[in-house]
């Protein structure tokens, strides 16, 4: 069956109907969009005002504005109906399998654009890199690292078997091509239901009768990349659908922790059949060190309550509890909904509804603010109180407050620098037409104090960031060894007063709250180092415009971009031995004999564990940020020095250069709509 989507046109007559609910929903995000409207006019007018130099400049920004696309990442636990719920978002009721085997390790990345794309949908499969693979054969994944860690060879030994046949059925799917493929990526030009079950559903634990095709390559493959037309969105974006993290060898924990770190937005889907309890305590380490702001949990298959509208209320307080007491995002908003109901809403039939989820409709209306409810057809009844337009209500707040306004922010100010300097430009260009000199430096010598301004202040910056990079080096190894011994200190205590055979266990929250603090503290001092960097860069370049240029004080200045955004510490939630009540331990525990035997090897044991967290905040979260800063810094001082020389180039102050620029428009239509734009991109900006 061919699901390649509809193109349709954007008018609403001419969408489909699951089109048709979307857009139902999306006002929060189409206000957004429309607000960008004076920006872009403002690029454009820098695109068709600006000389050849300059219009590289807008277009550069206009590109960049075009290419901005939100990503929404989904996590939850597995049965949580998450699939159902993510086809029932993009408008695309069947595309993805909703019953994918918890063994495959697939994160899906839907990719909707409000306009149509050439060709109408593509697909990229990326497979594991050879070392992840090696490291999962090797070792049995995370979990076998843990197990191995631990002296439990009968847990380990168990993984290995596992491994080994997901290995040997990999191999009989794939034959020769099984280690050719690693590290590889295929690439089409469509993709349907078909194709995507050949890369993303194993089907029913290796199922025997399914196709030859089916899940052939899912086991290797990493990412799945599907990219459509959706005229139902006003902007682009990006829907990330992962695995379940409960996996049999961890691989999915660390992919979606990569996820969770690659988006700003993270809807937790949970079943209200089970919410949130100690049980999901891994969904709530991942989501913990997320700002509240950007996470939302949607409690799906209320359907399948026998009486919501008594029954959420005590739901919402369990999942309150359970993150209060586990360090969760206190602040996190819940949405209760129901993905049956959407997909049924968009695609019907509605007469396929079971009677029980009919009941539970009816109980749930009950509870709606909305008066004009009950006006509205079936579909839009069962639409409303899906949870679908909530939710998407919620995405679009955080789009336009978080990654999207950040955004719109960073290329309003470079826009309105720009058109600062057109206008300077033109403002020389009259006062050249009659005769007056203009520019009071040589052009060579300001272009040598432009190049000593960048290599002076991307020095001095990287000094400052490397500083402040080894101080939290430094305080997370404090942090690090204070929490062994105490855990070591509790550990010796607990043997004196129990004794050997009272198992004893240690909660590692302690050690994550204070990474995280100090990450946090780090991240806080490297925007401060940014901040105060760039507000130098500017005194500086604002007094080479004053001396090249004789300007008048105040009549010129430059807008700084926005710090780059502090990554959160995802890996912090990593599952580690003490978060683990498994038989292993319980191995671990009775294996030794001796209390001084217990504290070496514990301290080894949690010492190897809980390095994984440093190693993940110095490398992954620590250099990315500073590379992030020193790289906008001198994206900043390469654009300014080029809009300077090109401002003062002899070039564009020529009596040819002047006449085209006066016969293109007159000095007064241009300096009304440079004032237009300026006027404009100051709501942006102040």
């Amino acid at each position: 069956m061919n699901m390649q989507p509809q193109t349709a046109a954007s008018p609403q007559s001419q969408l489909t109907p699951a089109q048709s609910m979307l857009r139902s929903s999306l006002h929060g995000l189409s206000t957004f969009t429309e607000g960008l409207i004076p920006l872009r006019q403002a690029i454009q007018g820098a695109k068709t005002l600006g000389d050849d130099t300059e219009r590289k400049l807008a277009l550069r920004l206009h590109s960049k504005l075009e290419a901005l696309e939100p990503s929404v990442t989904m996590i939850g636990q597995i049965k949580s109906g998450k699939t159902t719920l993510v086809n029932c978002m993009i408008g695309w009721p069947d595309l993805l399998p909703a019953d994918v085997n918890p063994w495959t390790s697939v994160v899906t990345s839907l990719h909707l654009s409000p306009t149509p794309l050439s060709p109408e949908a593509h697909a990229k499969f990326c497979f594991f890199e050879e070392n992840e693979w090696d490291k999962l054969i090797a070792g049995g994944g995370r979990i076998g690292e843990l197990a191995n860690r631990a002296g439990a060879q009968d847990e380990f030994s168990k993984i290995k078997a596992q491994v080994e046949q997901m290995r040997e059925k990999s191999k009989a799917r794939l034959g020769r091509k099984f280690e050719v493929l690693l590290g590889q990526h295929h690439d089409y030009g469509y993709f349907d239901q078909e194709l995507i079950e050949r890369y993303v559903c194993l089907g029913d634990d290796f199922d025997e009768t399914a196709s030859d095709d089916q899940g052939r390559f899912a086991d290797i493959t990493r990412s799945a990349d599907l990219h459509f037309h959706q005229p139902a969105v006003p902007m682009r974006l990006c829907i990330r659908d992962t695995p379940g993290v409960n996996d049999t060898f961890m691989m999915r924990e660390q992919i979606t922790i990569r996820s969770i770190r690659d988006s700003r937005i993270c809807v937790v889907v949970l079943s209200a059949h089970q919410a949130l309890s100690s049980t999901d305590l891994a969904l709530v380490r991942l989501i913990a060190n997320v700002k509240s702001r950007d996470v939302i949990i949607f409690v799906n298959r209320i359907d399948e309550l026998s009486a919501p509208a008594t029954q959420v209320p005590q739901i919402k307080d369990s999942i309150l509890d359970t993150l209060s007491k586990h360090n969760g995002p206190a602040d996190a908003q819940i949405i209760f909904g129901s993905a049956l109901w959407a997909q049924t809403a968009m695609a019907g039939p509605l007469s396929a509804l079971p009677e029980a989820s009919k009941a539970a409709l009816i109980n749930w209306a009950t509870t709606s603010a909305d008066p004009d409810l009950r006006k509205q057809n079936a579909r839009k009844i069962l639409w409303a109180l899906s949870g679908l337009p909530d939710l998407y209500a919620a995405i679009s707040e955080r789009i336009a407050q978080g990654v999207g306004g950040e955004a719109v922010l960073q290329i309003a100010a470079s826009a309105r620098n720009l058109i600062n300097a057109i206008q300077l430009s033109d403002n020389l260009a009259a006062k050249a037409q009659v005769g007056e000199i203009t520019v009071h430096l040589d052009p060579e010598h300001v272009a040598h104090s432009l190049a000593s301004l960048r290599t002076r202040s991307l020095e001095t910056l990287k000094s400052d960031l490397d500083g402040i990079q080894a101080d939290f080096s430094t305080r997370l190894e404090r942090v690090h060894e204070s929490f062994l011994a105490r855990a070591t200190e509790a550990l010796i205590l607990h043997l004196e007063t129990y004794g050997e055979h009272s198992i004893w266990e240690y909660d590692p929250s302690g050690l994550r709250i204070l990474l995280s603090s100090s990450y946090k503290s780090f991240g806080r001092t490297s925007q401060a180092a940014y901040q105060r960097c760039v507000k130098e860069v500017i005194t500086e370049l604002v007094t080479l415009y004053q001396e090249a240029l004789k300007l008048p004080e105040n009549l010129f200045d430059i807008k700084a971009p926005p710090a780059p955004r502090v990554p959160p510490p995802v890996s912090l939630g990593q599952t580690i031995a003490l978060d683990l009540k498994g038989n292993w331990w319980k191995s671990w525990w009775f294996r030794r004999r001796g209390y001084q035997a217990y504290a070496a090897d514990f301290h080894r044991l949690i010492k190897e564990e809980t390095d994984t967290f440093l190693n993940d905040l110095k490398t992954n979260q620590a250099h990315v940020l500073h590379d992030a800063i020193l790289a906008e810094v001198d994206t900043f001082l390469t654009e300014q020095s080029g809009v300077l020389l090109n401002t003062i180039a002899p070039s564009s102050l020529t009596k040819d250069g002047i006449d085209r620029l006066f016969d293109r428009q007159s000095l007064n239509a241009r300096d009304a709509e440079l004032k237009q734009a300026h006027r404009h991109l100051d709501a942006y900006t102040t």
